[in-house]
């Protein structure tokens, strides 16, 4: 709901959709905004989501201003058209409602969809709350759109944990909201027939590497822009949007770092060891593309030691968010010692006592080289 009403703010004029679990509520409390006429929007009911995708590119290059939502197997089957999407140029927004891949089966969280199309040229943001979610999707329409990013973007929650969630969400005036994203009108479009263009053209060895350089500046240039429209934004809603937050971190001894929802179980426990004394704190990461390698490394060289808590796997390497800070802190002179966790595939619940437990064992100094897995039946 949360998402939907953001995207009845924003008035994209085009939203391909199709149904996957957890994501469908987002489609579902949209197109009842459209059919009550509270918002005017083409909603687009593809046959699969590599379709929706495909439709996102179409009507994006046409110049509409384009959003969608997906989940799992649904991502998955968008991949190839995900590269389109971002080597095109294209704002599309999309939100993720995070759920584990096949094999078995399974429609619960974890983080293996979004992380197996990180390194699709998209940028991507992960939220806590609802309360991140709905005001990341606004901050990314923004984000998206500046001349020199035009990249799409997409925003994760948490698959059920969040998005089947009952929270209080704060929600903007509308007209805030339209002012903050302005009218979008897109510099080179397929319908300015007078200003003719191309879009998705063959590039052989002779120009493709240099559309790929492209796209790394943008990234680049989106660090920047992040900070810049975040800024912006906290005038309205008197909240901040870093890369990373810290909590109790300055003078930490052992520190957490993680995504998304369990951000929130992280704190609780933190809260609750800060009262017995114990010097213990958490680094969120928000922005996980294109990755805060300089703020995470300044935060954490003054720290001794770090459990990263990755909701994913990257089979026969290291874990996705652990790969990240460990290139981090590599060329620090005396960089803290890491120590590699994997949580909560397939939806499985971390709880607090297992937080402490990591607690325990960074304080003690037990790190090694051996990722870990915590609630795991071995």
């Amino acid at each position: 709901m949360a998402v939907a009403v953001a995207m009845r703010q924003i008035g994209p004029e085009a939203v391909p959709v199709y149904p996957i679990t957890p994501q469908t509520p987002i489609a579902e409390e949209f197109a009842k905004f459209v059919a009550d006429g509270k918002v005017q929007t083409e909603i687009i009911r593809a046959e699969s989501e590599h379709s929706v995708m495909s439709a996102c590119v179409g009507a994006s290059a046409a110049g509409a201003r384009v959003m969608t939502a997906s989940s799992s197997a649904g991502l998955a089957l968008m991949w190839e058209v995900l590269g389109v999407a971002s080597g095109m140029r294209l704002p599309i927004i999309m939100n993720i409602a995070n759920r584990a891949l096949s094999a078995p089966i399974n429609i619960h969280c974890d983080h293996s969809d979004s992380m197996g199309a990180r390194d699709h040229s998209w940028i991507q943001i992960y939220s806590e709350t609802a309360q991140e979610v709905y005001e990341n999707t606004i901050l990314a329409v923004r984000l998206a759109e500046e001349r020199s990013v035009l990249l799409p973007v997409m925003i994760m929650q948490d698959g059920f944990i969040v998005s089947h969630g009952a929270d209080k969400v704060e929600i903007l005036p509308d007209e805030a909201v339209k002012k903050f994203v302005g009218e979008y009108r897109a510099e080179d479009s397929l319908l300015d027939t007078k200003n003719p263009v191309t879009f998705g053209p063959l590039a052989l060895p002779d120009y493709y590497f240099e559309f790929k350089r492209q796209q790394v500046e943008a990234m680049k240039n989106a660090q920047e822009i992040y900070l810049k429209v975040g800024a912006e934004l906290s005038k309205i809603t008197g909240r901040e949007y870093p890369k990373i937050e810290r909590y109790f971190l300055d003078d930490a001894q052992g520190v957490i770092i993680t995504l998304a929802s369990t951000c929130g179980t992280v704190k609780a426990v933190i809260d609750k060891l800060r009262g017995q004394g114990k010097k213990v704190g958490l680094l969120k990461i928000r922005l996980f593309r294109p990755f805060p390698y300089k703020e995470v490394r300044e935060a954490l060289r003054n720290v001794e030691t770090v459990a990263v808590l990755d909701r994913s796997l990257s089979f026969g390497a290291s874990a996705p968010l652990f790969g990240e800070v460990k290139n981090s802190v590599c060329d620090l002179k005396k960089g803290p010692g890491l120590q590699s966790y994997v949580f909560g595939l397939g939806g499985r619940d971390i709880a607090g006592t297992e937080i402490e437990a990591v607690f325990k064992e960074l304080l003690e100094d037990k790190v090694s080289a051996e990722e870990k897995f915590i609630g795991l039946r071995e």
